[in-house]
């Protein structure tokens, strides 16, 4: 793509997201999503591949509903209350069906269907995209919005998309659909404990963000795409490797990786609010995305790819991948457990 044309979507990208952020007025925060919308879809389109043509397809038709959901709830909103405020969204039927609207933009279970199909036929980077920077508009008006609707509601949506994203990562092969699957988990938990705690909501989201971007980085450095591929990754890169399992540990929520933070404060807090119930079958979902992900880094670490070729050895050749991106939240991604207190103190403050 020329870089003049990059350039402009990106900045048109940025551009909606923040539009979205700083707005007051449904119709302000409505046109942020669509510029958002629209400024991805010839990123997503530019490899000229049918599979990458089908996912913007889906994309572009799925973002569209939502966006007209939001639309719909916002009217219905000022029909019947009079008011065009985000914050002063009351009537059930109109926060009922803002939430499913912002749900299906985001992937919630369980209107997530469309979101590994789609990442499925796009390329690494932007899926990493799709996957980090489009998540922050429809969340910042989901904060918003959260106090209007009914607890229950947003505890069962967070439980099913956990429990969703733990099954459905369980048979695949392709790591594109695990790591779709992997975010339809995370955002269960940060939804789950939006209405209680929204600032453990944000720290999810801050460290779900540097986790999944130093997954995608990792397998587009090591050139992986599926299960079997991984295997190579030791001939390829030998110090990647292992880091790339310690991150898919941290995707998990293994102690004493950064990802065990947003998890063991999420549990305390629920326990803390008395729901006993929502927080076990939460951590015992937690468990099924743990398996797939030890699954990834048994291929990764234990199995050897059959190579039967004389070629001079990946490894040897010049890496002109540029690492600076990947070294820092890959450090993030392991090393930020230590100060759960000190963020624990500047978040309650």
């Amino acid at each position: 793509m020329n870089p003049y044309v990059l350039t402009i979507l990106l900045s048109s990208l940025g551009l909606g997201t923040v539009l979205t952020f700083a707005s007051s007025h449904w119709l302000l925060a409505w046109m942020g999503l669509e510029i958002n919308t629209l400024a991805i879809i010839p990123i997503m389109a530019q490899q000229h591949h049918p599979r990458a043509i089908e996912a913007t397809t889906k994309y572009f038709l799925t973002q569209a509903t939502a966006a007209a959901m939001i639309l719909f709830a916002s009217t219905t909103n000022a029909w019947l209350v009079g008011e065009w405020e985000i914050h002063q969204l009351s009537h059930p039927l109109a926060t009922t069906t803002a939430m499913l609207a912002l749900a299906l933009k985001l992937g919630l279970a369980p209107v997530h269907f469309w979101l590994p199909e789609v990442l499925q036929g796009l390329e690494l980077t932007t899926g990493l995209i799709l996957s980090t920077w489009q998540k922050l508009a429809p969340f910042a008006l989901m904060i918003q919005v959260a106090p209007a609707i009914d607890p229950s509601l947003l505890i069962a949506l967070g439980l099913l998309s956990i429990l969703v994203g733990g099954w459905g990562g369980l048979n695949q092969t392709q790591l594109r659909k695990i790591l779709a699957y992997s975010s339809i988990a995370h955002l269960g938990w940060m939804v789950l404990i939006l209405q209680f705690a929204p600032y453990l909501t944000l720290l999810s989201l801050f460290l779900y963000i540097i986790m999944t971007s130093s997954a995608f980085l990792a397998l587009k450095a090591n050139n992986s795409l599926t299960i079997n591929t991984l295997a190579t990754s030791w001939t390829k890169s030998p110090a990647l490797a292992p880091l790339t399992a310690l991150v898919l540990l941290s995707l998990g929520g293994l102690p004493p990786l950064s990802g065990f933070m947003p998890k063991w404060l999420i549990l305390q807090e629920l326990t803390k609010q008395e729901l006993p119930l929502p927080a076990t079958l939460a951590a015992m979902a937690a468990l099924l995305s743990l398996y797939f992900y030890l699954r990834l880094c048994y291929a990764m670490a234990l199995t050897i790819y059959p190579n039967t070729l004389t070629a001079m050895t990946p490894w040897r050749l010049d890496f002109t991948i540029i690492t600076l991106p990947l070294s820092i939240v890959t450090i993030m991604a392991l090393a930020l457990l230590p100060l759960t207190p000190a963020v624990t103190a500047m978040l309650t403050l």
